[in-house]
């Protein structure tokens, strides 16, 4: 994406996030922000219960890291004029501000094709851009989480309630690369026959992308699935099943197809007699003998501690994972050896702050970042590099215009 410009009027995670994929991948962009408040989300002192720290700031530095931020009032007249003055070098304009605020402030497509008939223009919602809720926002909670059935699918019907998200804006993060996918096809159209595309993602379809093959049973069907509670299986194969080992960890077996990894799995699990059972040698007297495969195997694992099981099976030919929190996943040495994280300079001049790198790798190259900028500290850079002097800034300034 050398040589690409994004200007992004956005905040929060979903739609920011596209741009810090863009922005991984070599893009220039420029985050737009109030140039009082910056971006809402920076106000936040608490995710998922944990307080935060302004300066070390995780839903900043996720969906922003590798921009630069230019503080403009967009409601002003001053301000649009710059905005349209940068609008003019870009390629992009990203946004997830909802319609009736981007026709009020005039940054709505009409308005900066207006200034860039060939910008590529890209819009996150909750619910779509079309239709009766077309003016009705939302959050990962409301659309991807709640409305989609992504929660109701994932919440055990035992519970008798609802499990409330436990990872903040996991689908923006995911709405936010469907968004950089976009981008990119349509810059690769633009590239081909010189038409410039609008492009829409919204967290609704978001979710209904992740979980396709089981809404689709659901419209076949009319039957809906769950999650199951700990300890209880339907599964016909025992080999695909939550283990609990002695300690209270726990192993996922997840060999779809047993056929040529019989033998090596019972070996591995304590139980080679069981590979010359007639009851579990093959594939459709294991499938019978389900209940009884997962009863053994129950009590083979857990006989033995969470560490063991994790080392032993490293060598087993079929799948299987560790159930790891998000936090083991900092240390595992899979991800440290596939560059999945990376340490950016601090805001607050202290140590370095580890952060996700984007999920794309080219040529085995670990991707390359910076931290999130600042609220406004790009500012007078971005505006003298279009061509805005710096009288003007000053006096762009004084008006309160930009910051």
């Amino acid at each position: 994406m050398d040589g690409i410009r994004v200007l992004e009027v956005a905040q929060f995670t979903f739609v920011p996030a596209a741009g810090a994929i863009l922005a991984d991948w070599g893009a220039d962009v420029i985050k737009v922000e109030h140039p009082v408040r910056g971006d809402t989300q920076r106000g936040f002192i608490n995710m998922g219960g944990f307080q935060l720290d302004p300066n070390r700031h995780p839903l900043i530095e996720h969906p922003n890291r590798g921009k630069r931020s230019v503080g403009i009032d967009v409601s002003t007249p001053d301000g649009q004029e710059v905005l349209y003055e940068i609008a003019k070098t870009a390629d992009v304009f990203l946004t997830n501000y909802m319609p009736q605020a981007r026709q009020k402030n005039k940054f709505d497509v009409e308005h900066i094709r207006a200034v860039n008939p060939n910008i590529i223009y890209a819009r996150g919602s909750a619910y779509g851009d079309k239709g009766p809720e077309r003016l009705v926002g939302g959050f990962d909670g409301t659309a991807f989480w709640t409305r989609s059935g992504v929660g109701h699918a994932l919440t055990p019907e035992e519970i008798g309630g609802a499990l409330p998200q436990g990872i903040p804006a996991f689908g923006d993060s995911i709405g936010g690369m469907n968004i950089a996918g976009g981008i990119s096809a349509a810059l690769f159209h633009r590239e081909r026959t010189g038409e410039a595309v609008e492009i829409d993602v919204s967290l609704l379809s978001t979710a209904w992308w992740a979980a396709g093959a089981s809404v689709t049973q659901g419209m076949e069907t009319g039957e809906t699935m769950r999650s199951l509670m700990p300890g209880t299986t339907t599964s016909v194969n025992p080999f695909m099943a939550n283990y609990l080992t002695s300690d209270g960890g726990t192993i996922n077996l997840c060999i779809v197809s047993p056929t040529g990894y019989i033998r090596d799995t019972w070996e591995h699990l304590g139980l080679p007699e069981l590979a010359d059972d007639p009851r579990f040698s093959d594939v459709m007297p294991l499938i019978q003998n389900a209940e009884e495969g997962v009863r053994l195997i129950t009590e083979a694992i857990a006989a033995k501690p969470f560490e063991y099981w994790r080392q032993h099976l490293k060598t087993m030919k079929g799948q299987w994972a560790p159930f790891q929190s998000l936090v083991d996943l900092a240390s595992d040495e899979q991800a440290i050896a596939n560059d999945m994280i990376v340490e950016v300079e601090a805001a607050d001049g202290g140590a370095p702050f580890k952060v996700v790198r984007g999920p794309v790798q080219f040529n085995h190259e670990p991707l390359e970042t910076t931290r999130a900028p600042q609220a406004s500290e790009h500012t007078e850079l971005v505006l003298m590099e279009v061509g805005i002097d710096w009288d003007r800034i000053e006096a762009l300034k004084e008006s309160g215009a930009i910051a």
